[in-house]
């Protein structure tokens, strides 16, 4: 899909879909263009196959999100579930990419992979939320299998690579104090604008000692929050989230 500038606002280029993951495009808000992806198989298994390619013309603002929590179910022995994403952002564009949780049940086996591709003058709001097994439920993920990869190149040239593989016994990796000291959830945000180390301490400030913040270049800041569960974690992503933005968040994240 792509979004195009029609006179000040933002409005639908192209739209191709196919099999089960869908794209509906509410209101627009503001001047923007939103898009919110919804998985009519009701989750991901092994041997399922999902890509996206997403990208925001020149001058354009796009926001993506999900209208659910996506969930990686268990796999059969041998069988992977993959999750591939390209997202290009053109010249004075902006794309915040703002899925709801990936929920990782018990005997999962999921690989992810986000590639971004920014102009020079792009901006770029990125996050991803992960949870391990649903806590309300009693659920322990003593099992499984997850590989996420986040690569952001600019102008065609490297200038972000987070990777993660976390597999077998996911619960005791995670309670070790040096990995995340038993968090349930965790988020991954990476924003990528000229204002960037104007919310370094804001950001520092509001997660305190449940996660980390980093200016990595003067216009990129990185951030992993920690939490022992999905809300939780969610009471403090929210508002950092409506900062970044610059505005409200997807109606699903209010549901």
């Amino acid at each position: 899909m792509s979004a195009k500038p029609l006179g000040a606002r933002t409005v639908l280029g192209d739209l191709r879909q196919v099999g089960s993951l869908r794209m509906l495009f509410p209101r627009p808000i503001d001047q923007g263009l939103q898009g919110i992806s919804i998985n009519t198989a009701g989750g991901i298994t092994g041997g399922d196959r999902f890509e996206l390619e997403a990208r925001a013309d020149a001058g354009t603002t796009l926001t993506l999100s999900s209208q659910a929590a996506e969930r990686a179910y268990r796999s059969q022995p041998g069988e992977v579930g993959t999750v591939q994403t390209q997202l290009d952002v053109c010249e004075d564009a902006r794309l915040n990419w703002l899925p709801q949780e990936t929920i990782l049940f018990q005997g999962c086996a999921l690989r992810r992979s986000i590639s971004v591709d920014l102009a020079p003058s792009a901006e770029l709001l990125l996050c991803e939320p992960l949870v391990f097994g649903r806590a309300a439920m009693g659920e322990t993920l003593s099992d499984g299998q997850f590989s996420d990869r986040i690569e952001v190149r600019r102008g065609g040239e490297p200038m972000f690579l987070d990777a993660m593989t976390l597999s077998g016994d996911i619960a005791a990796h995670l309670a070790r104090p040096t990995t995340a000291n038993g968090a349930g959830a965790l988020a991954t945000l990476i924003y990528i604008n000229a204002d960037a180390e104007t919310h370094l301490t804001p950001l520092r400030e509001a997660i305190g000692a449940y996660g980390g913040v980093s200016l990595i270049k003067p216009d990129l800041l990185f951030a992993r929050l920690l939490a022992p569960d999905s809300f939780v974690l969610r009471q403090t992503l929210m508002p950092l989230l409506t900062r970044l933005a610059r505005g409200p968040l997807p109606r699903p994240w209010m549901i």
